[in-house]
């Protein structure tokens, strides 16, 4: 959908995005591996949901450490996901239905297998020396500094070839880039262009304000313990020198500098940290930057309520910021690839059927672009994964204090059988029972499923400019009820949620209902929803 305000090359304002984790999505080969045919095979589903855009994780070339985010050639489809031919052809199907496609790109570090990483190691003079991050050890020959990787342990691991350490944010087997080295930077986007030429239509940019590192490799400072449970070194430090670097600016403006030679690109970054929210607004002020940001406002949280909706909404007014700069647009989530499945966070087993329309109406009624990840529209629960079948190497590290990301990236059922229709073969991952029961074709044949109340709610916002690109404002917000208003070109939507298990008044709205369930004029009923335009 194209918006008349802002034009063509910005038909990602207010978008829908579809993300596919490719080994879990659709298997051709009976491998047990999903890959670029299955998601040909599976693009009529995903346009059928009423999105603008699918965001694919990794598929390139890597020996899987971390799952395709220890990218071990930018340019090349790893053998078990198919050929450039392969991806070509998803590219071309997805176009034809109306979608675009959006590929993540891993800038802060690659596979230790790149060959930019082989020639790195091998001396400490060439011309890619200093593509990596190297150092010295202290006198006593320990790791130049304190600081720790997101996986556990020290983020330096020694190297007897080169003599010195080398910096690695998250598996010793993911080296981290030297982004502040301006080759580097021109080797990514030459990567990047690769993508576009081949008709990309944007980028999700991996963790990127881990590219870059304080030059003087000083010691992070000590955290304040805040109560939360710490199961790595990482979580004991501020994370002051070690990322989220001013540096990356001006590269951020070569990414979205070569991204406008294309046209319409959507460029959307990941930001974590414990205070993430400077950079996310750094990263998208103005035209000259990215288009979008997301964070981890949702992704973790125990628990969904007001207070979190309406926190979110009130960092994004869409108000230019102290430099004058239009504020950038969000991105929100409430769960993906890294992050446990939220109806098994966020409400108990008996309600889970209304709570997983509740949520989707919810994420819908937001203001920025939304994601949904693959069997999102399903309802899909964290799946449990023994520890003799885990491949999550964080889950592994950390056994048992850290949630396996495996829960939430189990394949995607297609049908209820063995194997899910997923693959004809054994899936890499154990997909549990009482997600086969939700199957795609299972939930087709039901037009009471969860699956066709996410195709109205889609539609519903593709077709309201306010629900897409209005402005929001809150009505009530306590401990159970959020109400708030989409407003855009004097189309008024009055959006009323329950986010608890147990009935609240509410006072009724006049105006056309346009989606409910659970609401009467008594109030709503666990979980209960109603959108109304007024």
């Amino acid at each position: 959908m194209t918006d008349p305000e802002w034009g063509p090359a910005e038909w990602w304002r207010g978008a829908a995005i579809y993300q596919v984790y490719p080994r879990s999505f659709r298997d051709t080969d009976g491998d047990g591996i999903g890959d670029l045919a299955g998601i040909v095979a599976g693009l009529d589903h995903i346009a059928a949901l009423g999105v603008d855009a699918l965001w694919i994780s990794p598929f390139f070339t890597s020996p899987m450490r971390d799952f395709g985010y220890d990218v071990a050639d930018y340019c090349a489809v790893d053998p078990m996901f198919g050929t450039l031919a392969d991806f070509d052809a998803v590219i071309a199907k997805a176009h034809g239905l109306g979608l675009k496609v959006i590929i993540d790109q891993v800038f802060a570090h690659t596979s230790d297998q790149h060959a930019w990483f082989a020639a790195s190691r091998g001396a400490r003079e060439g011309d890619k020396a200093d593509w990596y991050v190297w150092a010295d050890p202290r006198p006593d020959g320990s790791p130049p500094n304190n600081w720790q990787s997101v996986f556990g342990g020290p983020a330096w691991t020694w190297d007897a070839r080169r003599g010195q350490y080398y910096m690695h944010t998250f598996l010793r087997e993911q080296p981290q880039l030297n982004v502040a080295n301006p080759a580097v930077q021109d080797a990514l986007l030459a990567a990047a262009r690769f993508w576009l030429e081949r008709g990309v239509d944007g980028f999700r940019l991996d963790a990127l304000n881990h590219a870059m590192h304080d030059p003087l490799l000083r010691d992070n400072p000590p955290a304040p313990d805040d109560g939360r449970v710490r199961s790595r070194p990482f979580d004991f430090q501020i994370k002051r020198y070690s990322q989220s670097q001013p540096g990356m600016i001006p590269f951020v403006e070569r990414i979205r500098a070569l991204c406008d030679e294309f046209g319409a690109i959507h460029l959307v970054a990941e930001i974590g940290g414990d205070d993430p929210l400077p950079e996310m607004k750094a990263y998208t002020a103005g035209p000259a930057r990215l288009s979008s940001a997301y964070g981890f406002d949702f992704l973790y949280a125990p628990e969904l309520t007001p207070a979190m909706i309406v926190r979110a909404m009130g960092h994004w007014q869409g108000l230019p910021g102290a430099d004058g700069l239009a504020e950038g647009w969000p991105s929100w989530a409430f769960e993906n690839h890294d992050a446990p499945r939220a109806v098994s966070r966020w409400c108990a087993p008996e309600h889970r059927d209304a709570f997983a329309r509740m949520k989707i109406a919810l994420l819908a009624a937001l203001r920025g672009n939304i994601i949904v990840y693959q069997g999102e529209e399903l309802g899909l629960e964290q799946d449990e994964i023994a520890f003799d079948q885990l491949q999550d190497p964080e889950a592994i590290a950390n056994w048992p204090l850290t949630l396996s990301r495996d829960g939430a990236r189990t394949p995607l059922p297609w049908r209820d059988k063995p194997g899910g229709g997923f693959t004809t073969g054994t899936p890499w991952l154990p997909l549990g029972k009482a997600n086969r029961t939700r199957a795609v074709a299972a939930q087709e044949a039901d037009e009471g499923s969860l699956l066709h109340h996410t195709r109205r709610v889609l539609a519903l916002r593709q077709a309201s400019r306010a629900l897409r690109m209005g402005t929001f404002r809150l009505l009530a917000a306590d401990a159970a009820l959020l109400s708030f208003e989409r407003h855009c070109d004097g189309e008024r939507v009055v959006c009323r949620f329950n986010l608890s298990d147990a009935p609240v008044a509410s006072e009724v709205s006049a105006g056309k209902i346009l989606l409910a369930s659970g609401a009467s004029s008594a109030g709503l009923a666990p979980y209960g929803f109603e959108w109304r335009r007024v």
